[in-house]
């Protein structure tokens, strides 16, 4: 059984973070798809897009991308029973503390955070193996080519 990420981000700024995620799913032959919902903007809609997905019965991981203040992580993860991997853009605003509106959420919502792209997209990948052997083998593959990346170069330090 595969499944599938959707990748909702906050506005459309956040589309370069989006699409390295979206690469790196790629690579991991994991399906996906991208929405766009402000939690603070269109939150009705952001509520209907987490109904859409939540609700079939595809195994689903929620990547959210949103930067300042990541409501968009909390309230994904508190109406949905899917996991959710928060990955907000890298941001010098505020001396880089805005990354806590990511990881400080109330008892009971727990969003997974990965300051990553590479490794949201990986996270997502190892939710959706546990159900899929295929997607469970490209995690492994993955693991082995950055793993002989290190010992490559080791291999050539003089």
């Amino acid at each position: 059984m595969t499944g599938r990420v959707v990748i909702l981000a906050g506005s459309p700024s956040d589309g370069e973070w989006v699409d390295k995620i979206a690469s790196n799913l790629e690579g991991l032959g994991v399906d996906h798809v991208k929405r766009i919902g402000s939690a603070h903007r269109v939150p009705e809609h952001v509520l209907s897009l987490l109904r859409h997905y939540d609700d079939d019965d595809v195994p689903t991981v929620f990547i959210t991308v949103a930067g300042m203040s990541d409501a968009l992580s909390g309230l994904s993860d508190a109406n949905v029973v899917s996991p959710v991997i928060a990955c907000p853009p890298k941001s010098m605003s505020f001396a880089g503390l805005d990354v806590l509106s990511s990881m400080r959420t109330p008892p009971g919502v727990a969003p997974i955070v990965a300051l990553e792209p590479a490794n949201a997209a990986i996270g997502a990948a190892k939710i959706l193996g546990l159900l899929d052997s295929k997607t469970r083998r490209s995690v492994a593959d993955d693991q082995e080519v950055r793993a002989q990346r290190v010992l490559d170069a080791d291999r050539e330090l003089p």
